[in-house]
């Protein structure tokens, strides 16, 4: 059986231990021995299709004259391995363990430079598969197919699914990620392999789909779309949806969004924090030599406390957009950038003097309350000491995040990232 040491690839640990439970099936007859493009699909009880689905890919890398093997990851219980293997597939036997899985799974086996993505459903037409190795010999790693700027068959996708879940979950995923995506669910996708090994997929399930967008995003892989045609299923074939019941696509929709979500969380703090801690410094500082009179506005403490708290989330937020920043960083750059803003012994020394100059502003509250028979008066100490305490928890707050985000990047850091 190929070993990802026979392909000369560094396979994810997920790919490595999925691997041992797998059983790799070769056909006798019509298998490529130097595969450019390697054609991978899941399939679970594909009979009625697999066999013309393979005769399909055969024809299109023919058309595109692309030489290529078609790779069938089966977690089966009818005739879908045999069938398959007898149209001139490879076969690699899996447990029933998930869609995402199954590609984790099929990368040790992968030997071709490219990678497509489909289903065996006979519901994307892969006799078409010129446009896809246009743009990998163009030089893009992700091809993205779209069903939208190419055909859909009338039938073949749900009223809801065609004008509510895929405009409305591309639509926030472009807005979260700032890209230019027009058909995010589409099942028909091409990567390079190299690319794929580096993605270094986790999700098990559906939102693996999700997963490979988002990191093609914070990879900053070329990208490119293509037309795909969609065509509705057959005659007797039930979907996977509805075999697993109503509920499922649903379900999907969920964990889709919760990958958007996780892999975004930077869209949810980065920007909001920034804005949330300059609105509460605008409200704080001017307010840190005592109450101010706006015409009828009358701001006091209580105003004051109100900035501070918004400076304090801001903060926060801020830091945590930092960290996913880093998180979800492949390129290296946003490692390099927060390491040099907050390079270890300078901001750990701001935060050490900031800290101190906190607490003697806490401490004239302290003493100005002792002297007045433990009575507070409501002076400008007291609006000074706000300020103190301010810093004493934006430095605490800095320094942790400073720690934070060294450990994050010590995987991966490199001698030039470091100020030591």
């Amino acid at each position: 059986m190929t070993s990802s040491l026979d392909l000369g690839i560094a396979s994810p640990p997920a790919a490595r231990e999925a691997a041992i439970g797998a059983e790799l099936l070769v056909p006798e007859e019509g298998d490529c021995a130097d595969p450019e493009l390697s054609i991978v699909i899941p399939a679970c009880d594909e009979a009625l299709t697999v066999g013309d689905f393979v005769d399909w890919c055969r024809a299109g890398m023919v058309e595109a004259g692309v030489l290529g093997e078609v790779l069938i990851v089966d977690s089966s219980s009818d005739a879908t391995p045999q069938i398959a293997l007898a149209h001139g597939a490879r076969v690699l036997r899996v447990p029933r363990r998930g869609l995402g899985q199954a590609y984790i799974d099929a990368i040790p086996h992968i030997r071709g430079r490219y990678v497509l993505m489909g289903d065996a459903d006979c519901t994307y037409d892969f006799r078409r598969l010129s446009p896809f190795m246009s743009g990998f010999r163009d030089g893009y790693e992700f091809v993205m197919g779209s069903r939208w700027k190419g055909s859909i068959e009338p039938g073949s996708m749900p009223w809801h699914h065609r004008h509510l879940g895929t405009p409305v979950t591309t639509w926030i995923l472009n807005l979260l990620y700032g890209s230019h995506f027009s058909d995010i669910h589409c099942g028909m996708r091409g990567i390079s392999r190299d690319a794929l090994v580096r993605m270094g997929l986790q999700s098990t399930s559906w939102e693996y789909a999700s997963e490979m967008v988002l990191k093609s995003v914070h990879m900053r892989l070329r990208t490119t779309e293509v037309p795909v045609a969609f065509l509705k299923d057959r005659e007797g074939r039930v979907s996977h949806h509805k075999r697993l019941g109503w509920l499922s696509p649903y379900q999907a929709a969920w964990i889709n969004l919760r990958a958007m979500f996780i892999y975004g969380a930077e869209f949810f703090v980065y920007r909001p924090g920034i804005v949330m801690f300059a609105l509460g410094l605008v409200i704080t500082l001017p307010l840190s030599v005592g109450p101010i009179a706006l015409g009828p506005l009358h701001l006091s403490l209580y105003t004051m406390l109100l900035g501070m708290t918004l400076a304090l989330v801001g903060l926060q937020s801020f830091f945590f957009g930092c960290l996913a920043q880093v998180l979800h960083d492949y390129t290296g750059r946003a490692r390099r950038r927060w390491l040099k803003v907050f390079p270890y012994s300078r901001t750990v020394l701001l935060c050490a003097v900031a800290f101190a100059g906190g607490v003697v502003l806490s401490a004239l509250l302290v003493a100005q309350w002792v002297s007045h028979g433990l009575a507070l008066q409501a002076d400008r100490t007291v609006y000074g000491a706000v300020i103190g305490l301010m810093l004493i928890m934006m430095s605490f707050m800095t320094f942790t995040f400073t720690l934070l985000l060294h450990a994050a990047a010590l995987r991966t850091t490199s001698p030039r990232d470091s100020d030591e």
